[in-house]
């Protein structure tokens, strides 16, 4: 299989946009040296995007990032561009495996260009059977898979940004064919970096080897990215630096996505609070998830969940969730306090900090917390 080519065929000549000298984390793990970025999150949906890229950046945020949903963040995040100016614009995650890497290229290069080289490109596996059954596209060895695929899609950014010839070839992907009618311009900016997203330690290793950083899951506990997350990323990214990956070069970046329950009345804080706990009982049903509970002694918890989903039995499920879990994966509670807590937590673990609220609750509120972590240092 091809490796990725041994200099830095996407490193600026200068500092990309919103990237700013001393950025922190150089090695997984390593208290940041800076203040911590902060990441608002938008739905992408094309009603509220525009309005969304526009506050964020007003408001001093360091990257809007949009997941995939039900619409396709790289078209919402274009249009964001138009919009705006300074922030980063990042897909939090773009489902990798439904996309060949040629296809993923193309549009990370598109919003790249558009945006005048702002764009990051954070990835993820989605689970099998949406990959199989929703995308209609093979899954088989996702970490191995998701390597490869990260490798493949800097050749061919590589062969555009130089013009040097494409020879990608490796296990599940092949890319050799790349004429100058295909070839999109150059980026003065370089290409973009790109995030990985994971949970299990397969994937986070690979996230440690091959990328510009790390995406936190919303169901992740302090315990557990200490215990697992982090000495994993850690001895992954030594081993890519000792291979003299080029990739190794740039600073690395982990990304923490906490869920957030908070409102400005008691009423708002109660529904949001209640909605939190129906998400993270719908997470900790998942199989796949089952480490993140059992980091803290409560399989038995993800048995009884996971029953009763496969039941659909949705309305008994939040119950399960005590508050002890609730505190455990979650931060509640008023704007100021929630930011405080967001703050101890996390600072000095993170390089990047992103807060996760419930889907009905009001996009401004994620702004006030981050604005709140932002003025305590």
């Amino acid at each position: 299989m091809n490796r990725a080519p041994d200099h830095l065929p996407d490193q600026p000549l200068d500092h990309p946009p919103g990237h700013r000298p001393g950025h922190p984390g150089d090695r997984p793990g390593d208290r940041p040296r800076a203040a911590l970025r902060l990441d608002a999150q938008a739905s992408g949906h094309p009603v509220g995007i525009l309005d969304a890229a526009a506050r964020a950046e007003r408001r001093g945020m360091d990257r809007l990032v949009v997941a995939e949903t039900a619409y396709d963040p790289f078209l919402q995040l274009a249009r964001a561009a138009d919009r705006t100016s300074t922030i980063e614009l990042a897909t939090g995650i773009a489902v990798a495996f439904a996309r060949t890497p040629m296809t993923l290229a193309y549009e990370a290069w598109g919003l790249h260009a558009a945006s005048g080289g702002r764009a990051v490109i954070g990835l993820g596996s989605q689970v099998k059977p949406h990959i199989e059954k929703r995308f209609g596209m093979p899954w088989d060895r996702p970490a191995a898979r998701m390597r490869e695929y990260v490798h493949a899609v800097r050749a061919i950014w590589h062969s555009w940004q130089t013009g040097e010839r494409l020879r990608f070839r490796g296990d599940f992907y092949t890319h050799t064919v790349m004429t100058p009618v295909f070839s999109p311009d150059p980026v003065p900016a370089g290409a973009p970096r790109i995030l990985l997203a994971g949970v299990g330690p397969l994937m986070t290793r690979t996230a440690g080897a091959v990328a510009d950083g790390f995406l936190s899951h919303p169901f992740t506990s302090v315990a557990y990215l200490t215990g697992q997350v982090l000495p994993g990323l850690a001895e992954a990214r030594a081993g890519a630096e000792a291979d003299g990956a080029a990739w190794t070069a740039r600073p690395f970046e982990i990304t923490g996505n906490v869920l957030t329950a908070t409102g400005r009345t008691e009423e708002e804080l109660h529904a949001n609070r209640a909605a939190v706990r129906e998400r993270l009982a719908f997470y900790a049903s998942t199989p796949a998830y089952r480490p993140v509970l059992a980091q803290h002694g409560w399989e038995d918890l993800q048995e009884q969940l996971h029953h009763l989903s496969v039941r659909n039995r949705w309305q008994k499920m939040a119950a399960l969730v005590d508050d002890e879990v609730l505190d455990t994966f979650a931060v509640t509670g008023p704007v100021e306090e929630v930011a405080r807590e967001i703050h101890r937590r996390y600072a000095g673990l993170v390089t990047r900090l992103s807060v996760s609220l419930p889907d009905d609750a009001d996009p401004e509120l994620g702004l006030d917390v981050l604005a709140a972590v932002r003025a305590l240092g």
